[in-house]
């Protein structure tokens, strides 16, 4: 029996000769034009489920799961000419960086020793590479002050998220889209266990765009480095090594950049850039003898690319800092830096 349905069909403006077709995916109930054959729900919302997938890229068209992995999914557009293939990173991919977890102090309240002993105590340990022993020792031959090394050691951790705060002023203001951001990776030591330091640099600028400390080495932490570090720009290549795990996030994150992997130091294109930061870093954490906690190297490392950023001149950058480089207007005095911020 043919059924009268206050509707209209969307093709041939049919509203008398209707019958029910079952039901869609989403539970709506269907029906078929007796005149032109055409399937339609009236109660479905075409908002809703109209893609199922992000679109494809190049050609804008409807895409399909590929493949499903943990960290990110592999799509394909539907569009056989087109054929395009993309990856998509999972919210799971997405952990915040270890430089986003700093525990510590954010101002100078309650100190015994002065603004000025602190300043100079840091700015010895991070920019001469000094040991909190030998500060301590200069101290007391300069100054006539006692400050034991340990207390010394607290503070070149303790005032990490203080620096952090006045970076992440600064930085909205600087400009990361340049031809060439590096990638790699490196060990240190905690408690006598292999971790690993992951880092992204800006060819032009010398800007340490963010770092990640985790004991694994896989892809997962590539991830959230990648994660970090896109929002801060739009590349055109990223240089990494032959590490298969910067593959896919980078795919994921940077899908317009040409993803160069060195295979040699003699390539036209090498890492060199990132390979000659890991001497610098190396050189400061030799006078660490390691470190004792996973918390306090975060915070030390966190306030040494501080200083590596904002502070230290560079001979390669005319005398400038990497930020002055990327556009920020301060004085790179480290007591100046701090008034007119802090």
């Amino acid at each position: 029996m043919q059924n009268i349905i206050a509707q209209k069909c969307r093709k041939c403006n049919n509203n008398q000769l209707f019958s029910k077709y079952g039901k869609d995916k989403f539970g709506n109930q269907k029906y078929l034009c007796k005149v032109c054959n055409y399937q339609f729900a009236p109660s479905s919302n075409p908002q809703i489920g109209r893609r199922l997938h992000p679109p494809c890229p190049n050609c804008g068209k409807q895409s399909f799961l590929h493949h499903d992995y943990r960290d990110y999914s592999n799509y394909r557009c539907g569009d056989k000419k087109c054929n395009h293939s993309f990856f998509t990173p999972k919210p799971t991919a997405k952990l915040p960086p270890s430089m986003s977890a700093l525990v510590g102090k954010h101002n100078f309240k309650r100190m015994r020793h002065s603004v000025f002993l602190i300043f100079t105590a840091l700015t010895m340990s991070f920019i001469g590479k000094s040991s909190s022993r030998n500060i301590a020792l200069i101290f007391r031959m300069l100054y006539n002050i006692n400050v034991s090394h340990v207390t010394i050691a607290a503070w070149c951790k303790k005032f990490a998220p203080l620096l952090d705060n006045i970076a992440l002023k600064l930085i909205p203001s600087m400009n990361f889209n340049s031809d060439e951001w590096h990638a790699d990776e490196t060990v240190v030591k905690i408690n006598g266990v292999k971790h690993y330091i992951w880092f992204i640099i800006d060819s032009e600028t010398r800007f340490v765009l963010g770092f990640h400390l985790s004991p694994h080495r896989d892809s997962q932490q590539a991830h959230t480095i990648m994660n970090h570090a896109h929002q801060l720009g739009k590349p055109r290549s990223i240089v990494s090594d032959r590490y298969s795990a910067y593959n896919v996030p980078v795919k994921c994150f940077f899908p317009e950049a040409n993803h160069i992997r060195v295979e040699s130091f003699n390539d036209d294109i090498s890492n060199n850039l990132i390979e000659s930061f890991h001497g610098q870093f190396k050189a400061w954490y030799k006078t660490k003898r390691g470190f004792n906690s996973f918390d306090s190297a975060n915070s030390t490392i966190s306030a040494f690319i501080f200083f590596f950023n904002f502070i230290r001149p560079h001979m390669g950058l005319n005398g400038w800092t990497p930020a002055q480089v990327a556009g920020a207007e301060y004085d790179a005095n480290f007591y100046k830096l701090f008034k007119s911020i802090a």
